[in-house]
């Protein structure tokens, strides 16, 4: 991902940081990306050692649950 900001300044210090629109919308859905891959890990290790199922597993199981 390719940043262009322009940073805004007061007093010889950096304050403020301005993106293009797009920029900005990537930067905020990989951080919500990021953020779901968090919660994922942390509700995964929770579980411990729950049992599951594959997407494929569970598709038929309900595949022969409608037959």
């Amino acid at each position: 991902m390719n940043l262009h900001p322009q940073f805004i300044g007061q007093e010889g210090s950096e304050e403020y940081v301005v993106l293009p629109i797009e920029e900005f919308r990537a930067v905020a859905e990989a951080l919500e990306d990021y953020q779901d891959l968090q919660d994922l890990r942390s509700a995964k290790e929770a579980e411990g050692p729950a049992a599951s199922a594959s997407l494929a597993d569970v598709v038929s199981q309900l595949e022969l649950d409608k037959g």
